[in-house]
């Protein structure tokens, strides 16, 4: 079995992430979080994903002066974290294009130089940055690349697979999928079902321990890596799979649609963000209807799995106060004809998206 392959919950401590075919790494947690020099909260992503779904395995966060943005943890430097059991130092950004500025190479060198491992889920790659590389071999430390897609995938090939499964799909990019996935995720182990979270970005393989990074898999594997990523299970297991992207999204509806056809969805869920007009970084692109999203993605899913259908919807409310939020829900739910949610405020509407769900 591939680690792609492997099943890991939330909150599971295996540490296993793919290092590309030569066989598993291990993460070594607890992690110090590493916010640089930003300045944007939407960056900082992949820190605040791990303070909310990992934030036992978080000991602190360091930034550099010029840094505005914190998620709250401690305060520390990689000294201070090595003293209090950190194991890897764990970049929490990511910016535009997935770059490792010059101004953050000194910190980095310095949690080499004190002990610390450090991951990464940058596009650029730690072992190309000659200095980090040298300080590496010096002090004895990994650098841990998660971005990098296993070796050996195979092109999708579209037949059916044993289980069920799950996926998150968005009118947009960055609103919520894999806090919805994570979610539901917990909810059904809470409920008794045997279910396993997929992680399909490099924030989820952090919290998760394993996945396949998809926004570096060649595109033509893509769907590939998606049936590795998910596959044959028992018949009552449930993988409940992260999406990326959004199949209205410009620039990133490619790696939607291979998600799509490879996990093979018997359920998906449609995450959406009332706060937003138009695509995240495309203001002449208009947010798609919930509706219409849910009429694609079954033409589009039925292509590989003719069964497919709407679990639901999960709301990110997070800009509305508790209730308006449930009076969107209930609107929206009555519109649609389906349960409507936000994953992260729980109640009834939670619970009876998840009913909706299991309902096969």
């Amino acid at each position: 079995m591939t680690n792609a392959a492997r099943s890991v919950d939330p909150g599971q401590d295996t540490g296993l992430v793919d290092d590309g075919g030569e066989g598993l790494a291990v993460l070594a947690t607890p992690y110090l979080v590493f916010l640089g020099d930003c300045v944007e909260p939407g960056y900082a992503k992949t820190a605040f994903g791990l303070r909310d779904w990992a934030g036992d395995k978080c000991v602190g966060e360091y930034r550099l002066p010029a840094a505005t943005v914190s998620t709250g943890l401690p305060a520390m430097s990689p000294a201070e974290a090595k003293a209090r059991g950190a194991r890897s130092m764990v970049i929490g950004i990511a910016n535009s294009g997935g770059k490792i500025p010059p101004a953050w190479v000194t910190a980095l060198e310095e949690a080499l130089a004190v002990g610390l491992d450090l991951v990464s889920g940058m596009h650029a790659k730690l072992a190309d940055i000659p200095a980090l590389q040298q300080a590496a071999e010096r002090y004895g430390r990994r650098l841990v690349d998660i971005r990098k897609p296993p070796e050996s995938l195979e092109v999708g090939t579209g037949r059916k697979r044993s289980g069920k499964r799950l996926l998150t799909v968005g009118t947009d990019c960055a609103l919520g999928k894999k806090y919805t996935a994570l979610a539901i995720s917990r909810a059904l182990a809470d409920r008794g079902v045997d279910c396993a979270f997929r992680a399909s970005g490099q924030t989820g393989i952090m919290i998760a321990g394993s996945g396949v990074a998809f926004d570096s898999v060649v595109v033509d594997f893509a769907a590939g890596a998606a049936e590795a990523l998910s596959p044959d299970a028992a018949p009552d297991h449930w993988d409940v799979i992260e999406g990326q992207g959004s199949l209205f999204h410009p620039a990133y509806a490619g790696v939607s649609m291979a998600l799509l056809h490879g996990s093979q969805p018997d359920v998906f869920v449609v995450c959406h963000d009332p706060a937003r007009d138009c695509v995240l970084g495309n203001a002449g692109f208009p947010l798609p209807d919930i509706a219409e999203v849910i009429d694609m993605t079954i033409r589009l899913g039925s292509r590989t799995n003719p069964a497919i259908r709407c679990g639901g919807v999960a709301l990110n409310t997070s800009s509305l106060d508790e209730d308006a939020a449930r009076a969107l829900m209930q609107r929206e739910s009555e519109r649609l004809g389906l349960p409507v949610c936000d994953p992260l405020r729980g109640g009834a509407e939670f619970e009876h998206l998840l009913d909706s769900c299991l309902a096969l």
